[in-house]
């Protein structure tokens, strides 16, 4: 099949690569030139422009849209409309806000341009793992791209399927991404109490290697923790400043809209705002309160 790749970050550009690795004719775009002459020198072709990307495509035109969430997605959608004409079809493999992507749905219903919402997790290992992909829309486009789908997925037969209507397949990446945020704070969390033990000289990167094999939590975020833990156990290089993409937030204000009570995800999105604050006004305010009413000590700044 052929499609054009709009959007060449890491993610968009190790797709477009997988996708030329199994027989696909991809043509890439993005604003910045660089981003287009990777894609053409892994073998994809390049566009100048989105106009010109959908002009090299042969109806109908499959467009796979892999931009950041928000203004530039509303943007890029709007274009997509103008652009393409009946029979079709986008997918938006980025990370929106599933309310948002019905909407694009809607959009592009008007003008009877297929759309689809791929919710995409894999990162920088998608290109040699293949990428897991949940798949919102209609059923009956969902299987007219399966050679795509198939080509992206770590097996043909796993890793990705059709999980319901418009805004679905981003929906069920939302609460992927929120469960992963619980995952992490628990492994760094059980590692930070290993590390405080001094009296037992804990070696965390043999731990996390015994845990990989055969313990309840063997996982792929283990593996990576291992990783990490075998290249530099004190961590001293890197900032205790953690980002989060957006998608944890929405998952817990997901939760807040259903009712349904989900503390451990919420507590680890709250953890990430923590590492972030220096100046750590809570902290101090507490820290005087227990001055106040109990006379304990205070640390004084240097």
């Amino acid at each position: 099949m052929e499609l054009a790749m709009i959007g060449l970050g890491k993610m968009g550009l190790n797709m477009a690569m997988r996708l030329v690795r199994g027989g696909h004719r991809v043509v890439g775009y993005a604003p910045s030139a660089a981003s287009v002459a990777s894609a053409v020198k892994m073998g994809a072709e390049g566009a100048p422009s989105l106009d010109e990307a959908v002009a090299k495509l042969n109806a109908p035109r499959i467009v796979w849209v892999m931009v950041p969430a928000g203004p530039i997605t509303d943007d890029t959608i709007n274009k997509l409309s103008a652009l393409l004409r009946p029979g079709d079809t986008v997918v938006n493999g980025g990370n929106s806000n599933y309310k948002d992507t019905i909407r694009h749905a809607d959009v592009m219903r008007s003008k009877a341009i297929d759309f689809l919402d791929s919710g995409t997790s894999g990162g920088v290992w998608g290109l040699e793992e293949g990428y897991s992909l949940m798949i919102g829309g209609a059923a009956e486009v969902v299987e007219r791209l399966r050679p795509v789908f198939e080509t992206l997925a770590p097996r043909k037969d796993l890793g990705w399927g059709y999980v319901g209507p418009h805004g679905a397949g981003h929906f069920v990446k939302m609460i992927h991404n929120g469960i992963e945020y619980g995952m992490m704070q628990a492994l760094a969390e059980g590692f930070d109490i290993m590390r405080a033990k001094q009296e037992f000289g804990l070696d965390l990167a043999k731990v996390a290697e015994i845990w990989r094999y055969g313990s309840v939590v063997r996982s792929w975020l283990l593996d990576l923790t291992a990783r990490v833990l075998s290249a530099d156990p004190t961590l001293s290089d890197i900032q205790p400043w953690v980002a989060d993409s957006g998608e944890g937030r929405w998952t817990a204000a997901e939760a807040m809209e259903q009712d349904v009570p989900a503390p451990v995800i919420t507590l680890a999105l709250q953890m990430r705002f923590v590492s972030r604050d220096a100046e750590n006004y809570a902290a101090r305010l507490l820290a005087a309160m227990r001055n106040q009413f109990g006379g304990h000590a205070v640390k004084k700044t240097v």
